[in-house]
């Protein structure tokens, strides 16, 4: 098991149509030795959609991990001092929360997660999910992208022809970006061909 002792933060952000294909990757963690514990954000932990209710996607959380999620700034604050994680992922990561994370704004619990874990200068994975990643929000692309200790799941355009900006990350590869990540390396290649349309990419939080 390649991540046997590891203890892995996994925040869970408002890319709601995206959620349901996050959690077979929890368990891909799992079952390569990885102890996982949930983390929300505002969004997730609130927001009931036609994907699925906040309470749902809380309880499959914590029965797929066994911890109990955390959802609020002050829950999250506590993870640099006590150097709770090796390494932070954020998947699905909104453009939102992109954003905010580039331009240095801690404002909800995936925020402080984020910026708590960073302090200690460990390892974060990103797994992008935005329909602005080529628009407005490209320039924050690239200044994540150029920031230490901050990796990305491969991604590329998951619907160029009808959705030209959108970009989202390929989640299969996102056990081996971890481990890359803990070797303080960045998965190549970084951009990859196309995926099929979606019906969705959520610009929640």
């Amino acid at each position: 098991m390649r991540l046997e002792g590891k203890r892995i933060g996994f925040v869970v952000t408002g890319s709601h149509c995206t959620i349901e294909e996050v959690l077979p990757e929890i368990t891909r963690l799992i079952e390569e030795g990885a102890e996982v514990y949930p983390i929300v954000s505002d969004s997730v932990s609130t927001t009931d959609t036609r994907f699925g209710t906040a309470e749902y996607w809380k309880e499959s959380l914590e029965k797929r991990t066994g911890h109990r999620v955390i959802s609020s700034i002050v829950e999250a604050e506590p993870i640099g001092t006590q150097k709770r994680y090796d390494l932070v992922i954020i998947a699905p990561c909104t453009g939102n929360t992109l954003a905010k994370l580039a331009n240095g704004i801690t404002d909800t619990p995936a925020l402080m997660a984020a910026k708590a874990h960073l302090r200690n200068l460990r390892p974060i994975v990103l797994a992008i999910s935005t329909n602005d990643g080529l628009g407005i929000n490209a320039k924050n692309l690239g200044l994540i992208m150029n920031m230490k200790n901050i990796y990305l799941v491969p991604f590329g355009q998951d619907n160029p022809w009808e959705k030209a900006n959108s970009l989202v990350a390929h989640l299969d590869l996102l056990t081996d970006t971890v481990i890359a990540a803990l070797e303080g390396r960045q998965l190549q290649p970084v951009l990859l061909s196309p995926k099929a349309a979606r019906s969705c990419i959520a610009s929640i939080d």
